[in-house]
């Protein structure tokens, strides 16, 4: 069959815009499910910062309120506070240190500096390190108190959107980790379960106490996905439909062990980690979750 330069002209120039597309589509944002619209109002948007082998969450409610859990590690304050900025922010009305360890706190003292900041929630726990002296010293500089978080606590962060803490459940613990508060953010019919470092010690005190209902639909998988954490008990009172690992590429540690990828597979849940997608966000509209991935 004899085909027309013309025809060839016009095949070659829509080859050509396609693979400029796909060019294009590669740069930016890859969504997964559902593309939504851009307008905020009625969402709440949880974005897991890429902040490679340290944690660092932040959360904007439907009204604009905001929360932070945790900042990343030494050197990543910088990271932070720019992401936050990007999001339109100002003021972060909670901060929650985790547990004072540097890959959890080391850009706190940064934020708390750059940001007005409300409310501070942290465990009865400390250490001697410059990092976590840092974060003090931030908080006396601001005039700001710490709230000691445990489990049993309850609070706001909208209208809409409850927090319940359901870890730390002791005041002695060997490994600093199991000081870690978890905390579940419910939104309408969607859910958030942060666990921090939390190890197996703290899930079994959680699973233990009748009052928490731990189930789910996301969860921060704990301590970048050690097989310290995440037993199998825990992932079937947790129930989740996906699972983030904040972890670095190619982490001395070995994060995330096979133990725990393993466990996660197990029960039909979704794994994404940050070091593999780069910044994650999930938006709720309290109904349905979509995630999409920003590198």
């Amino acid at each position: 069959m004899h085909i027309s330069t013309q025809t060839k002209n016009i095949f070659f120039r829509y080859i050509i815009i396609l693979l400029l597309a796909l060019a294009l589509l590669s740069a930016c944002s890859i969504e997964i499910g559902t593309i939504q619209s851009s307008d905020d109002h009625g969402l709440l948007k949880v974005h897991f910062i890429d902040t490679g082998q340290s944690d660092s969450i932040f959360i904007k409610s439907p009204s604009g309120k905001t929360m932070l859990i945790d900042a990343g590690n030494n050197g990543d304050g910088d990271t932070v506070i720019n992401y936050i900025k990007r999001q339109g922010v100002s003021k972060i009305d909670f901060i929650v240190g985790t547990h004072p360890h540097a890959d959890h706190l080391g850009g706190m003292a940064d934020v708390i500096e750059f940001f007005d900041i409300g409310k501070i929630l942290m465990p009865k726990i400390t250490t001697n390190t410059k990092t976590f002296e840092n974060v003090l010293l931030a908080v006396k500089n601001k005039g700001l108190t710490i709230t000691s978080a445990r489990g049993g606590m309850t609070f706001s962060l909208d209208d809409d959107v409850k927090i319940n803490i359901f870890a730390p459940n002791s005041s002695s613990y060997e490994s600093l980790n199991n000081y870690s508060i978890v905390l579940k953010l419910i939104y309408e019919n969607t859910s958030f379960l942060f666990t921090g470092d939390a190890e197996r010690t703290s899930e079994e005190e959680m699973l233990q106490n009748k009052n928490y209902d731990l189930c789910a639909d996301v969860l921060k998988v704990a301590h970048h996905g050690s097989s310290t954490s995440t037993t199998k008990e825990f992932l079937s009172a947790v129930s989740a439909k996906y699972a983030i690992i904040c972890v670095g590429q190619d982490n001395p540690y070995g994060h995330p062990h096979r133990e725990t990828l393993d466990n996660l597979f197990d029960h039909g849940i979704e794994v994404y980690t940050t070091a593999e997608n780069g910044n994650i966000i999930i938006t709720s509209d309290g109904e349905e979750l979509k995630l999409r991935r920003v590198r």
